[in-house]
């Protein structure tokens, strides 16, 4: 069977277009709803639930019972591999030949969400979550002029196998692209000396151009924080932190290195001539539809110079206050500290633990329609309706300090401080809590306690600090295992003298991930919070007011109720949530 159209260009050429593969025309004998019943994975409530809600939600069952956590999308797939008797593909274990990939541009790929796998002589055969949708197989055909061999695939997978595969591909056409310009170049170079120098940095540089763009595009599908361009020896590696931690995403040539840094440095508008001083900087960029920020820091080593640039997205979704993984004991009592109608509360940990998270989430916890909510933030990462929020600009004189005091004359109800760095920020601050207002920030400090200590260190009287602070949360980041591959084990003998030395039971059934697509082989994805909730109760003002010592002050705080960060951490790893060899490494006090 084929069809007949007229192509541009072709005046009555006739073109035959290829036939429809047979899933695609064939109409299925069994419904999936009668096939997930006899399998018993629903029941006939669910399935009667599930069909009415197709009325007003516009989704396929399948859809709906994967939304409403009543099947998982791997059971789902495998009864809709049964009713179009389409073969169902691990992309796990199914890689993609360059060839297949060259003819579904990625774009395309992603708005359709079909993963090319491989030319079987002029056949195309792609993964598809639903090999029936006839309007996506007539597409991928009528871009490729070939005809379509549709396998099933988890939506999941394919999403993953598109982020991995087309990065790959788009990153070896652009360093081919280098090679060939930088050879064109060459004798260029050799014979025109300075003429043609505008022509010369063009034809190398133009692929470095697309490299970055696709660096910070990946960056982002891989929720990184920061990728590091670092030149060595014999290439230039180029990593990326993910979850905490730097996982290596690209070898470059080293002749590559120079070039990408100046490319990095126009973007942050710094000094490209400077090769031997630290600079900071900072761009904005528009990827995939999304304006990034990206902060930009540049450094001089052995190798050359070495650039990190920090992602700052401010159009992801600011986490609600349930979803940041406060403990039963923590979650209430923090509610309370911020409808509190004066006060601080601090939120302290090392430097990218989620102290802006958690300061988000409580800014977006609060009444913003009838208070009066004001910020002074470095970076400002995110906007908000009804806030009035000034970012730190010290060029034009806007200071934490100075900015804090600005706001004080702005009748406010709620003030975040971005961060307490300095004596008189937290002057300022302590001042602000005790005439009448809630005042949110951040430090860096390793627990709880020594926050308290820090706003001693600074020079703040302590029974200015015994009567300010009403509450300091400390936070780390721990990586959760990966719900795709996540296994069960035998917790070891010195797991368990972690748990006991820690006062908790030692579960019988441990958690790991193997390692899979979608973890990157990490066995962890995503990250979620660890804390402990210090709150300042009558005998502990008594004993900060007096210059009581560190562990006095840390052993009351136990005693009035809180929960130290690693008892929590190892309650996460009991729950499954995550390892304690990683509720180890990221929890220190």
């Amino acid at each position: 069977m084929s069809t007949e159209v007229q192509q541009p260009g072709q005046g009555a050429t006739a073109i035959a277009t290829p036939a429809l593969p047979p899933a695609a025309t064939a109409i299925p004998t069994r419904r999936i709803g009668d096939l997930l019943l006899e399998a018993r994975l629903i029941t006939p409530r669910q399935l009667e639930e599930a069909l009415a809600g197709q009325v007003t939600r516009r989704k396929r069952l399948g859809e709906i019972l994967i939304e409403d956590r009543i099947l998982d999308d791997v059971a789902v797939a495998a009864v809709l591999s049964v009713q179009l008797d389409a073969p169902l593909v691990d992309l796990r274990e199914r890689p993609s030949e360059d060839a297949a990939l060259r003819l579904v541009p990625e774009p395309d790929a992603r708005r359709l969400s079909v993963v090319p796998l491989v030319l079987s002589g002029q056949m195309l055969v792609i993964a598809t979550g639903d090999p029936a949708n006839v309007a996506v197989l007539e597409e991928v055909m009528r871009l490729t002029g070939r005809p379509v061999d549709p396998l099933l695939a988890l939506p999941s997978e394919i999403n993953q196998a598109i982020r991995q595969r087309y990065r790959v591909g788009d990153l070896q056409a652009q360093v081919s692209a280098f090679a060939t310009r930088r050879a064109a170049a060459a004798p260029i170079a050799a014979t025109t000396g300075s003429v043609r120098a505008k022509e010369l940095e063009n034809l190398r540089n133009t692929p470095v151009v697309q490299i970055v763009n696709l660096l910070v595009a990946q960056g982002l599908r891989d929720r990184a924080s920061d990728i590091h361009i670092e030149p060595q020896a014999t290439r230039l590696r180029v990593r990326a932190r993910i979850d905490g931690v730097l996982r290596d995403v690209a070898d470059l040539p080293s002749e590559m290195a120079a070039g990408l840094v100046s490319r990095i440095k126009i973007l942050a508008e710094l000094n490209i001539v400077e090769k031997q001083r630290a600079q900071d900087g900072q761009f904005s960029i528009a990827i995939e539809g999304r304006t990034v920020d990206i902060r930009v820091a540049t450094m001089r080593t052995n190798w050359g110079e070495k650039a990190v640039m920090r992602i700052l997205d401010r159009e992801r979704s600011v986490l609600q206050l349930s979803e940041l993984g406060f403990p039963p004991g923590v979650e209430r009592p923090y509610h309370e500290l911020l409808y509190a109608p004066f006060g601080m509360v601090i939120v302290s940990g090392p430097t990218g633990t989620g102290k802006t998270t958690t300061l988000y989430a409580s800014i977006n916890e609060l009444d913003r329609a009838a208070l009066n909510v004001t910020t002074i933030e470095d970076p400002m990462e995110y906007t908000f309706e009804n806030v009035n929020q000034t970012q730190v600009n010290v060029t034009a004189g806007i200071t934490f300090a100075s900015g804090l005091r600005a706001i004080l004359r702005q009748d406010p109800d709620v003030i975040l401080v971005g961060e307490m760095r300095d004596r008189e920020t937290a002057e300022i601050a302590v001042q602000a809590s005790l005439t009448g207002h809630l005042v949110l920030s951040s430090m860096h400090a390793t627990d709880a306690t020594s926050a308290v200590f820090r706003l001693l260190e600074m020079g703040i009287e302590p029974f200015l600090v015994a009567g300010s602070v009403t509450g300091v949360v400390a936070q780390r980041l721990i990586r959760r295992i990966c719900r795709h591959c996540r296994i069960e084990i035998q917790p070891t003998m010195e797991e368990s003298d972690v748990y006991a030395a820690a006062g908790i039971t030692p579960p019988r059934v441990g958690y790991l991930g193997r390692g899979c697509t979608y973890c990157g082989g990490t066995g962890f994805l995503d990250r979620i919070g660890t804390y402990e909730l210090l709150r300042v109760t009558p005998e502990l003002r008594r004993l900060i007011s007096t210059s009581a010592h560190y562990d006095e002050i840390r052993e009351q705080a136990v005693a009035d109720g809180m929960v130290p960060l690693r008892v929590d951490a190892l309650g996460k790893a009991v729950a499954g949530v995550t390892t304690v060899a990683e509720a180890l490494r990221s929890v220190v006090a």
